[in-house]
């Protein structure tokens, strides 16, 4: 009866503590509901692969390793040699998507643009951490508010994080609504947050509606070729909502898609949550510059309104800056309850979802814009 007990025997401190960090997902997803469908199978994966002999990572015959597991063969085809899962996502995203608010208001790439402030002050603190140039860009990624984003780059330039970048990446996005409403209230007044702002539908044609997607494509193709798988499956899954002659499709892309692939990438992911890999003290530090990431996209958009309101006769209100960072749609909700909260009857949700689409685009291409400034330098 020995070998019944083996497997407690052999557990180590790392593991168990691995499946407090596991258990901890679980309940963000299942008591707080912040990003369930994420979260629930990050936290049972993270249980699941650090069990002792589990065959989820090696298939074990008579002590010799027959073959990968499951969860390894699902990490080597999805995303370790094709990177296909994360970017498959983004159909899903990009269909889910509405462009008009931006389309009707272009001001709001700024904001977009604004908000990846938090990824360059991230990888520079890396790499006074002293980090590698490729860790560093992939922590500071995690400013991106894009969990896709942030697991295809650091897959890409081969960072020894990735775990530790996609539980970051993942887990603040679901822990928007509490991080953002403290660094807003950092860089506003009370003043500033009950601003009142008019919003008057712009006129978007179904013809621009097509065509936004194409010519998005072909721009960032040019600009910046890395980005181009990111932005141009983000792109198709908008075009085929905006088509008119795919709503089954498109259907399919936002839900059974997306579902599809969220789950799969869920447990994946787990795979390089392994207990040696994943409970050190550089871990920690990545998930401290990541948290930090999150705060400086925030306080960067909204100090970029406030610097435009310097030469602006109608005012914006300095939290729509906040919503530009990529997490959709969590951030523009929380703009908008926030502006709720001081002053009710403030509705600035669509001038905030033209910020927060304009994130979607602008972490896919600074995603590929880091690609291609490490593979540089290196």
């Amino acid at each position: 009866m020995e070998f019944l007990w083996q497997g407690f025997l052999s557990v180590t401190w790392q593991q168990i503590v691995m499946y407090v960090v596991g258990a901890a997902l679980i309940w963000l997803a299942i008591k707080k509901q912040y990003e369930p469908a994420l979260l629930l199978p990050m936290g049972f994966g993270a249980i699941l692969i650090n069990l002792p002999g589990a065959n989820a990572v090696d298939q074990m015959i008579a002590g010799k390793i027959e073959t990968n597991g499951i969860v390894q063969w699902l990490y080597e085809v999805g995303i370790e040699a094709s990177e296909a899962l994360p970017i498959l996502l983004f159909i899903g995203i990009g269909a889910m998507i509405d462009f008009e608010p931006l389309l009707a208001k272009p001001i709001m790439f700024l904001f977009g643009a604004a908000a990846q402030f938090g990824i360059f002050a991230a990888l520079l603190i890396a790499v006074l951490c002293g980090f590698e140039l490729n860790d560093a860009a992939s922590i500071g990624i995690i400013g991106a508010a894009d969990g896709p984003t942030s697991l295809l780059v650091s897959q890409v330039l081969d960072s020894n994080y990735i775990g530790a970048i996609a539980v970051a990446a993942y887990s603040y996005m679901a822990l928007v609504p509490i991080v953002q409403p403290l660094a807003i209230k950092l860089v506003t007044t009370k003043k500033e947050r009950c601003m009142k702002m008019e919003y008057k539908p712009g006129s978007v044609s179904k013809r621009t509606k097509i065509l936004f997607p194409i010519v998005v494509t072909i721009i960032v193709g040019f600009i910046a070729p890395s980005s181009a798988s990111l932005v141009g499956f983000l792109m198709f899954g908008n075009l085929i909502r905006e088509c008119g002659v795919l709503q089954n499709l498109s259907e399919a892309a936002q839900g059974p898609l997306t579902n599809l692939i969220t789950l799969l990438l869920g447990i994946t992911i787990s795979f390089s949550m392994s207990a040696e890999a994943f409970v050190r003290w550089d871990t920690l530090l990545v998930m401290g510059i990541g948290l930090a990431a999150f705060v400086f996209d925030t306080i960067g958009g909204v100090l970029f309104a406030k610097f435009l309101n310097l030469f602006m006769k109608k005012k914006i209100n300095p939290m729509v800056g906040a919503a530009g960072i990529s997490a959709f749609p969590m951030a523009s909700r929380v703009v908008q309850k926030m502006a709720q909260e001081e002053n009710p009857g403030n509705i600035i949700i669509m001038q905030a979802a033209g910020a927060n689409v304009a994130g979607q685009i602008s972490s896919a291409i600074a995603g590929g814009l880091i690609i291609q400034l490490v593979a540089q330098m290196m």
